[in-house]
């Protein structure tokens, strides 16, 4: 398949490091210096889902198509106030999609998930049309009194509109499963026979090891990926990597010697907004004009799982 649209939206309050130093012991400089995160774009009276309907319409809008052309719909989703319907569901209706669609938790990597997810199905002859949402609220998931997550979490949605064509080069999906390094808790309705003890619990992060698992993840899968594809990585033209931590990126780009200019970011003005970074930083992207007709375009996720995902195409 082939992205033919892209679109994002963000929510209006930019909250800045200087306003979380009123009340975290924390100063802009100590996260800049560990995360390269100035601000960030931060849910207050918006509703998500309005969020992911905005990047729908403008991703269709770019796309010339209607919502009754799109064949199937895949939201990534982490949390959100809907527990059912799914995110989808209540995207689609205000939207006026009505095809097939299913909901994805992959955490981070989400959008590479859906990106394997439409290609297996255009490659199975099930559809001719794609839609990608990612709607993310993760600063709904962190406590604002732990200044080791909340400082790096933003809110948004990023949409891709994907058709027929070979552009899709491959993907490779990775799991190394460890709960405890990304997780949290949150407790059920109580029912009269729950006996075990249940919590409500913040996200946890442990940070040295998810970036050793985020660099090593995303440099491995990264050459591995292009040498099965037989694709020198000097032929690459852009590498999107999922914007955790302006560290992480750096550390990639050395790993794998290519020159910085490769690797757009947004990390500074967004911070990580889990699966919706790669689709917000790629419509940001073809919105600039960056990408060109032959452009090989890499995109590398890392996050809750632990999950990783590298994915491989053509502009």
């Amino acid at each position: 398949m082939k992205i033919i649209g892209t679109g994002s939206a963000l929510p209006k309050k930019v909250v800045t490091n200087d306003m979380l130093a009123e009340f975290l012991d924390t100063s802009d400089e100590w996260i800049v210096t560990r995360t390269g995160i100035k601000s960030r774009h931060v849910i207050t009276d918006e509703h998500l889902e309005d969020l992911g309907a905005e990047a729908v319409l403008k991703a269709l809008e770019m796309s010339g198509l209607q919502p009754s052309d799109i064949d199937f719909f895949v939201c990534s989703n982490v949390i959100s106030e809907y527990v059912t319907p799914g995110l989808s569901c209540v995207i689609a209706e205000k939207v006026g999609l009505t095809c097939p669609m299913i909901d994805i938790n992959c955490a981070c990597p989400g959008f590479v998930y859906a990106l394997d997810i439409v290609e297996t199905y255009y490659q199975a002859g099930k559809i001719k049309t794609a839609l990608i949402v990612c709607a993310e609220e993760p600063t709904r998931m962190a406590s604002w009194q732990d200044r080791g997550t909340c400082i790096l979490f933003g809110d948004g949605a990023g949409a891709a509109v994907l058709t027929a064509g070979d552009n899709m080069k491959g993907t490779l999906l990775h799991t190394e499963p460890d709960v405890y390094k990304i997780w949290q808790l949150q407790t059920l309705v109580e029912t009269p026979f729950i006996t075990k003890q249940e919590q409500n619990i913040p996200m946890q992060l442990k940070g040295r090891e998810v970036f050793r698992f985020a660099v090593n993840s995303g440099t491995t899968q990264i050459s591995q990926l292009l040498q099965d594809l037989g694709i020198a990585l000097d032929e690459v033209s852009w590498i999107l990597v999922h914007q955790a931590n302006q560290r992480i990126i750096d550390s990639i780009v050395e790993y794998l010697g290519v020159p910085a200019s490769k690797f757009p970011v947004n990390i500074a003005d967004h911070g990580n907004t889990s699966s919706a970074s790669c689709p917000i930083l790629l419509d940001e992207c073809n919105r600039k004009g960056m990408f060109k007709p032959g452009d090989i375009v890499v995109f590398s996720a890392f996050g809750a799982g632990l999950l990783s995902a590298t994915s491989v195409m053509e502009w």
